[in-house]
């Protein structure tokens, strides 16, 4: 029976530990690299769309975000980015078509169509910037899926420096539809993945040229 209540310990010990280090790593992770407030753009990253073609919840609430501080004056301009990564609907149109209903004028929407993950989201949406000249973006995604954006913002930094700009993170808001374990579950599984990133870094790709680590 000790040996039992010891072992039984020892692994609760190890769960807590372990714990303790993906949860430290995710809070230090990187949030910005410039102190600025207003930027050239804000750039929305893509999730699927429903099925129907109508926005998901979390779609929904990227776009009102992005919406919210494109009204609020924070940058003149919207990069909605994401391809039919998923399903068959382009996740930019999706999101550029209820943004422009939110009252977002059309002229002020631009639609990265191409990307098929976060980090082709972040490659073409920063090819758009340096074809406008901007050189600054607040990148707006859900709470828990920011940690691996920085991740990738950064590691840009390092390994694309011709696409480099000045970035800071921006949460939307939480769907009404996913109560507190569905947010528990999604903030656990985004800072395992990020702990992974960090110490391992990311595959090289031509995205990603040299990834090794993620620092």
């Amino acid at each position: 029976m000790k040996l039992l209540t010891r072992t039984l310990f020892a692994l609760f010990l190890l769960a807590f530990t372990l714990a303790l280090i993906v949860a430290g790593n995710y809070v230090t992770l990187p949030t910005h690299n410039t102190t600025a407030t207003h930027f050239d753009t804000i750039v929305v990253l893509g999730t699927p769309a429903k099925l129907d073609g109508t926005p998901s919840p979390e779609q929904r609430e990227r776009v009102l975000e992005g919406v919210r501080e494109y009204k609020a004056g924070v940058a003149p301009h919207i990069i909605m980015t994401g391809g039919p990564a998923h399903n068959s609907f382009v996740e930019a149109h999706t999101m550029a078509q209820f943004a422009a209903a939110q009252g977002v004028p059309a002229s002020d929407i631009l639609e990265e169509s191409q990307a098929q993950n976060t980090v082709q989201n972040i490659y073409y949406s920063a090819q758009i910037m340096h074809e406008h000249s901007w050189s600054s973006a607040e990148v707006v995604s859900s709470p828990y899926h920011l940690g691996r954006t920085s991740l990738i913002l950064n590691t840009f930094d390092i390994t694309q420096p011709a696409l480099s700009v000045g970035w800071h993170t921006h949460a939307s808001r939480w769907p009404d539809e996913y109560n507190i374990g569905h947010k528990i579950v999604l903030y656990s599984v985004e800072a395992w993945r990020c702990l992974q990133l960090r110490i391992r870094g990311f595959p090289p790709s031509r995205f990603l040229p040299g990834a090794a680590t993620a620092r």
